[in-house]
C-alpha cells in the first residue's frame, strides 16, 4: 500500500535524483554569478576613483559665499566640480564650475567663491567629473 501511494504522489527515486540535479545545477549557476561579479567589479571595473566631500562654507557677504570641500581624485587627473549656494528656501542662489588642475596629491581640501542673488544659508559641492584625456577612460562620479 505505501509503494502505491509513493508513486502516486511522485515520491519515487527518479524524482530525488531530478529533484537534487536541480538543486546542485541551482547552486552552481548561482556561483558562476557571483564569482562573474565580483571579477567584473574588482579586477574589470573603473579605475578611476572620484569623491567629493563637503567641508563647510562661509558667508562672505550678502551677496557671496565660500564653499569648502575635500577631492578625491587620481594623481594628474583634470577635474571639474560643480559648486550651489541656496537660499532658506532650498533654491540655488549660486552656481559655479570650478576647473581643479592636475596634481600629484589624490586628496585635496579645495575652496571657491561664488556670487549669490541674496543672503545663503548653505553651500555644497554638486558633482565632479574628470575632464580632459582621462574623462574617455573613466565614468563621471555622481555626488549629490
Amino acid at each position: 500500500m505505501t509503494q502505491n501511494l509513493d508513486e502516486r504522489y511522485g515520491r519515487t527515486p527518479a524524482h530525488r535524483a531530478r529533484m537534487r540535479l536541480l538543486a546542485i545545477l541551482a547552486a552552481v549557476g548561482v556561483g558562476v554569478v557571483v564569482v562573474a561579479w565580483v571579477v567584473w567589479v574588482g579586477l574589470i571595473g573603473p579605475s578611476a576613483s572620484l569623491e567629493a566631500k563637503d567641508v563647510g562654507f562661509g558667508e562672505l557677504t550678502e551677496t557671496s559665499i565660500e564653499v569648502r570641500w575635500q577631492l578625491t581624485a587620481p594623481a594628474g587627473a583634470e577635474v571639474s566640480c560643480s559648486v550651489k549656494a541656496v537660499s532658506e528656501k532650498h533654491a540655488v542662489i549660486g552656481w559655479r564650475v570650478v576647473e581643479v588642475e592636475p596634481s600629484e596629491q589624490t586628496t585635496r581640501l579645495l575652496r571657491a567663491t561664488l556670487r549669490t542673488s541674496e543672503p545663503a544659508v548653505g553651500g555644497a559641492v554638486h558633482r565632479c567629473w574628470i575632464t580632459g584625456s582621462e574623462a574617455a577612460d573613466a565614468v563621471p562620479g555622481d555626488l549629490s
